[in-house]
């Protein structure tokens, strides 16, 4: 797997917290879905944790869901952070923090309910974050969560490994490496939860050419996401050749899709 960085994903979800509402298609999609799964859930949570709560658009949707409930959002970046709080003034019982997924700032058994959207494919080891879920929720507390899997924009990292092979600069991949839908229920497991449930889903957005496309991808933080930025005149010629490539071999009547896998997940503590 492609190292993560966690400052650079920090710094750019925070540059970018004040357009993600407008270019978040996809994990708009994954959320509404995900609420769908807990509407089916019977339970009435007292205490309800969003890892990576981004903007608040999923910390609403929980305060409609259950409106006596202690909501609490969780995100590295504190632009993000700075967003969710504007958008969810009028609702008092929801709190939102910066903290890290990775070593939740709460004690053992505080939550009923512990959800997340479109993040942990941020993370480089997805046992830790299921680790801390499991310590913080409450014994018959439920974890539900969604994340983008290993088919995840294969069109662009496929593209941009041709490009890269072509270049004959050697063995290198610069592009993000994603879960597959197996291994995030072995985690699952292996942590320790009950009844581990995991599906997955592919979403397609189309874009009119590859530019628009990866400055969708900057524009809601997700640049790692995408190959590395130009390095000089080298790196320029890979980028072309990984652009031409894509628009020979993917584009669907003038039109460039981009592939999300999405993988929902539901457990039990």
């Amino acid at each position: 797997m492609v190292g993560i960085d966690r400052r650079r994903v920090q710094q750019a979800f925070t540059l970018h917290a004040g357009e993600y509402d407008a270019h978040a298609r996809v994990q708009k999609r994954v959320l509404a879905h995900l609420t769908g799964l807990l509407r089916g859930c019977p339970a009435s949570p007292r205490r309800v944790l969003d890892i990576g709560s981004g903007t608040g658009m999923l910390l609403r949707n929980l305060a409609g869901l259950y409106p006596a409930a202690e909501q609490i959002g969780l995100d590295l970046a504190f632009g993000m952070g700075l967003k969710a709080r504007a958008n969810l003034a009028p609702l008092h019982s929801v709190r939102v923090l910066t903290g890290d997924a990775e070593a939740l700032p709460f004690r053992d058994q505080a939550f009923d309910l512990v959800v997340s959207t479109s993040t942990f494919q941020w993370l480089e080891i997805l046992d830790t974050v299921c680790a801390e879920a499991f310590r913080v929720l409450a014994p018959g507390g439920r974890f539900v969560f969604a994340q983008f899997g290993e088919k995840t924009l294969f069109e662009l990292r496929g593209s941009y490994r041709s490009a890269w092979d072509k270049s004959g600069r050697g063995p290198e991949d610069r592009t993000h490496t994603f879960q597959t839908a197996s291994a995030v229920e072995a985690v699952l497991c292996r942590t320790g939860f009950n009844g581990a449930w995991v599906s997955s889903e592919l979403e397609v957005e189309y874009y009119p050419d590859i530019p628009k496309l990866l400055r969708s991808l900057r524009r809601i933080g997700a640049g790692n996401a995408a190959p590395a930025r130009s390095r000089g005149l080298a790196e320029r010629r890979v980028m072309l050749d990984m652009m031409d490539f894509y628009q020979r071999e993917y584009a669907v009547d003038g039109l460039i899709p981009a592939t999300y896998e999405v993988i929902y997940g539901e457990a039990d503590r």
